[in-house]
């Protein structure tokens, strides 16, 4: 499995567009895309920074999504951004979060696919 870490600084007073858009037109699409498991999207409290880590059951599905849907997603986004979003792929190594969406199958209780598989890190970056 693999996690694709967004961050970015938002315009001011955007936080709500942000979460709005992420809600009701980012989420839904992302839900269709191959390979994708899930979405946490992370705001610092005054709301000028936001990080999201979408979760993908294989490295391929995430790339082919950075290639293709990731631009989209930053044209929907685009009025609300005050800069260059910083992205990182990752290779999940290990998580104690234990369930997904019901609504999408998964291959067992726990993220990793082998739990017992010798542990390893990937990332990958990106400043698009």
């Amino acid at each position: 499995m693999f996690a694709r870490k967004v961050s970015v600084r938002l315009k001011p007073n955007s936080l709500d567009k942000f979460t709005n858009l992420m809600e009701h037109e980012i989420l839904p699409w992302l839900r269709h895309q191959k390979g994708f498991l899930d979405l946490i999207t992370l705001a610092l409290r005054e709301g000028s920074e936001v990080a999201t880590i979408s979760f993908w059951d294989q490295e391929d599905h995430a790339q082919a999504f950075n290639a293709s849907g990731y631009p989209q997603v930053l044209e929907i986004l685009e009025e609300i951004l005050d800069g260059v979003p910083y992205v990182k792929t990752f290779e999940v190594v290990g998580s104690t979060f234990h369930t997904l969406d019901p609504a999408r199958p998964h291959h067992a209780g726990n993220l990793l696919q082998n739990p017992s598989a010798p542990v390893g890190c990937v990332s990958f970056e990106t400043n698009l």
